[in-house]
């Protein structure tokens, strides 16, 4: 049992003066020590239940037998281009437009409710399912969106594409940088509908 003793002692008194009764006093330390105990014991409990909380991180799926200079090739046939231009225009295209030769068929929206991009992402999903189903792609195959934000383009179109491949389930997209062929056509497309 632990005990702490506060007993005084060693006092010099003057001649004639009597000694008084010393007293001692104990204080018994044993209940601190289960307090201690206890709250080591609430802490240890406590940490060990709060386990951090990480993001998921789906990572791609390692084709053993895949060349490394096919591994991050799109195919035309999966891709839809968006390119997000001010006044919160959107312009897109089928494919990647890697063809220098061939310029890709820009068409305009918004995200409207109707007729806007989200019925252009479902469009496309559907087409992939269905080469899927022909099999002229291969199971692997996900219809994938290229997301080029224009100098022009605001944060919260940015956001607002994001969501709309959240919505769609999108499972594969990109936020790229837009080619300056790209901000050329955007440019001319404008210009030939008379877009300010």
């Amino acid at each position: 049992m632990a005990e702490l003793d506060t007993s005084g002692g060693g006092h010099k008194k003057g001649p004639g003066v009597k000694k008084g009764k010393k007293l001692s006093t104990r204080i018994d330390l044993t209940p601190m020590v289960d307090l201690g105990f206890l709250l080591i014991t609430f802490f240890m409990l406590t940490t060990t239940l709060a386990k951090p909380k990480t993001m998921e991180i789906n990572m791609p799926y390692k084709d053993p037998t895949m060349k490394d200079e096919d591994k991050n090739k799109i195919k035309n046939s999966v891709a839809l281009t968006i390119l997000l231009s001010k006044n919160h225009r959107i312009y897109y295209y089928e494919g990647i437009g890697d063809n220098p030769d061939v310029q890709p068929e820009y068409h305009s929206t918004g995200f409207n409710q109707k007729n806007g991009i989200r019925d252009e992402i479902i469009a496309k999903k559907k087409m992939v399912d269905d080469l899927k189903r022909s099999g002229a792609l291969t199971a692997k195959d996900e219809a994938t969106v290229l997301i080029k934000p224009d100098s022009t383009s605001t944060y919260s179109d940015l956001v607002n594409i994001l969501d709309e491949m959240n919505i769609n389930d999108v499972k594969v997209y990109a936020i790229i940088d837009i080619s300056p062929i790209e901000q050329d056509n955007i440019k001319t497309t404008e210009t030939a509908n008379g877009i300010k």
